[in-house]
């Protein structure tokens, strides 16, 4: 039985601008509504060397040096796009049923990744996602409680700690479990 509910991405890219910059590593988990994981994935997706040099700089870049080596590192041993794209639908396939609900922080900017780069997985996700950064906005806005989150700008850890966050935005909420 494909019990999961929740399709957590994360993606590093080369910049913020679908129309310019390129996905370089992808981190999956499935969750059901528990938020516990059953299970994850993590691809690197090649990159064009002299795309990751004019993109890859700036003040950001700059700042994550450690991160933007990394990748930088491991763009040699990337696949395509499209097997990247063809391994997260089989993930899919895998732990999934037909609704498929994308989930992460500032999601909404990953989904242009991924409706530009994978269209087969843009078809299969609901047009609602879960955006942890809603709770974020609110618990800071509204409560004046900030969820410290590692920077690690690696698509694993940040996927991770985004499902971190929500937990501990819901362990304020009373009744959750009734």
């Amino acid at each position: 039985m494909k019990r999961a509910k929740l399709l957590w991405i994360d993606l590093e890219m080369t910049g913020l601008d679908p129309e310019k910059d390129r996905i370089l590593e992808l981190a999956a988990i499935a969750t059901g509504w528990d938020l516990e994981p059953i299970a994850e994935m993590t691809a690197v997706v090649r990159a064009p060397d002299s795309l990751m040099e004019e993109r890859m700089v700036g003040e950001f870049w700059e700042k994550n040096s450690e991160s933007r080596n990394a990748l930088i590192v491991q763009n040699a041993t990337g696949k395509s796009a499209l097997e990247v794209e063809r391994q997260l639908l089989a993930f899919i396939d895998q732990y999934f049923g037909q609704e498929i609900i994308l989930a992460g922080n500032s999601i909404h900017q990953d989904r242009k990744f991924i409706d530009r780069e994978w269209p087969e997985v843009a078809k299969r996700l609901h047009y609602r996602m879960l955006d942890v950064s809603a709770w974020k906005v609110y618990f800071e806005g509204a409560k004046g409680k900030k969820f410290i989150k590692r920077e690690a700008h690696r698509a694993l850890d940040d996927i991770q700690g985004s499902i971190e966050e929500l937990k501990w935005y819901l362990s304020f909420m009373k009744g959750i479990n009734q």
